[in-house]
């Protein structure tokens, strides 16, 4: 199996041996990975204790693995290549899938992107498959497939010449991804912060994005925001657990959990969007379907904050390198927050009015996108616990129930997909609601692409209230969301 981005394809290895030097001719490989593999190959077979073959052997990949060739392939080159040579019969490894990389010692290492290729190979029908042994669990969660672990390259070689390869009962396949805890942590530990936590309800019942100003507690906050997200459907959860595996995550893949990924402000443009030459996805990916915490927002380079456009628009990461594009999914409900001033400049006769401006100018490509906005508050000592985590999911959940009989017919899911088009003509509001977000659109406070957001947060009101349509008060509210805590909300 090859990857590009989480998009497998199944290759075929074919090897002849004809007489001559006792060599290895390896095509369809990468030019500057041909010598490494070559060399993992041979020391593998010696210390795995089988005589090198006194024959000149070629090894033809086909198709051609891509740039990026990350040594998956390594345990199907030995095994083609070993019964060639006669050291096992080659009807034992026909029609069989071998993912692994060899050390040198003959160990077999696990690989990344286990998941997303055995569902590949049980797709097009190959439902054996020879994964390390470290990866096994993970490939039986792909329905239909008969897992074969292996440590050593050894152990292959011997059960290849006795017998055929044991079969992997300690798990059985998956149709359903493990429930984990959605309440690990409840916004009942939030004190006060009223107006954050009603924003964080609209933003989970809609799908918005949401942008919190003050030095309050937005990291917990935001914490908290997948635990009142309805579960993810099992289509869903098994993406999630695809990229995590690329990612050599598997072991924290959130289940039915909507996933969080904080990336620190330090973090490169690689580590957040994604990398073509290490075929990786990056933190926007990895909260594909959850949520994107970006603390202290401004912090970030302006690269990243800036690339931050086209995931939130397309729902996914385009990457081009090493002549190919990579696509990763990345449709999340976005959380960023901001302090009033930058850390450097945190004492008060610093803090002008021209630093903050300019603090928040570099989140001026950003904002714009960000249809909810609130303010959060770090003194609430006295203030009254708010609502559990449970009670308010079930107002969300009730919420994306009626989005989603609205939308059955359509092929968005929640509110904040909807396009603008669709919007005026299959989904209108109330006259007096389009009357006053049409008199916001006058008077200059938002564009026409920022009342396409105000209606998306009306509709999501109006969905929590249960009612058929948004009215006046819906779409009033959305207005004040959308002006935040300072009532400058950008346009």
């Amino acid at each position: 199996m090859a990857l590009v981005g989480l998009h497998p394809q199944l290759v075929d290895i074919e090897a002849d041996a004809v007489p001559g030097d006792a060599e290895l001719y390896l095509v369809g490989l990468p030019e500057t990975s041909v010598w490494p593999a070559r060399a993992r190959i041979r020391a593998a077979i010696l210390n795995s204790g089988t005589p090198w073959p006194d024959t000149r052997i070629t090894v033809s990949v086909t198709p051609m693995i891509p740039p990026v060739y990350d040594a998956a392939a390594d345990l199907a080159l030995a095994v083609a290549l070993l019964a060639t040579a006669g050291a096992i019969l080659p009807e034992r490894i026909t029609g069989r899938v071998f993912l692994g990389e060899l050390a040198l010692n003959g160990q077999i290492r696990p690989i990344r992107g286990v998941l997303p290729m055995v569902a590949v190979a049980v797709r097009a029908g190959i439902s054996r498959v020879v994964v390390p042994a470290e990866c096994a669990r993970e490939a039986a969660q792909v329905p239909g497939a008969v897992v074969m672990p292996v440590t050593r390259l050894a152990d292959v070689i011997d059960q290849l010449r006795h017998g055929t390869l044991r079969d992997h009962h300690d798990q059985e396949p998956q149709s359903e991804f493990a429930l984990s805890s959605s309440f690990a942590v409840d916004l009942a530990d939030v004190p006060g912060n009223q107006a954050a936590r009603r924003a964080l309800e609209v933003c989970a019942a809609g799908g918005h994005h949401l942008f919190l100003s003050g030095d309050g507690p937005a990291a917990m906050l935001a914490e908290r925001l997948p635990g009142i997200l309805p579960p993810l459907t099992d289509e869903a959860a098994r993406q999630v657990a695809e990229i995590y595996s690329l990612a050599g995550r598997s072991d924290r893949a959130p289940g039915i959990t909507p996933p969080l990924s904080a990336p620190h402000h330090s973090e490169t443009p690689a580590a957040i969007f994604g990398s073509v030459a290490a075929n990786r996805p990056g933190a926007v990916s990895l909260a594909h379907r959850g949520v994107l915490h970006l603390a202290d927002a401004p912090e970030f380079t302006r690269p990243v904050l800036d690339g931050l456009c086209r995931p939130l628009d397309s729902g996914q990461v385009h990457l081009a390198g090493l002549g190919r594009t990579v696509r990763y999914p990345a449709r999340f409900t976005l959380v960023v927050d901001a302090r009033p001033c930058p850390y450097l400049e945190r004492r008060e006769s610093a803090c002008t009015p021209e630093a903050r401006r300019r603090y928040r100018a570099r989140l001026a490509l950003l904002l714009p996108r960000v249809a909810v906005r609130a303010p959060i508050e770090q003194n609430n000592r006295g203030a009254r616990a708010g609502e559990p985590s449970a009670a308010v999911a079930a107002r969300v959940l009730a919420a994306r129930v009626r989005a989603a009989h609205r939308l059955a017919d359509t092929p968005w899911r929640t509110n904040a997909e909807v396009p603008a088009p669709d919007l005026r003509t299959r989904f209108p509001v109330a006259p007096e609601a389009a009357e006053l977000l049409r008199s916001a659109v006058i008077t200059g406070l938002v564009t026409a692409d920022g009342l396409a957001r105000l209606l998306r947060v009306a509709w999501t009101l109006a969905d929590l209230r249960g009612v058929d349509r948004p009215q006046f008060d819906d779409a009033a509210g959305a207005l004040e969301l959308w002006k935040g805590a300072d009532g400058d909300g950008a346009r």
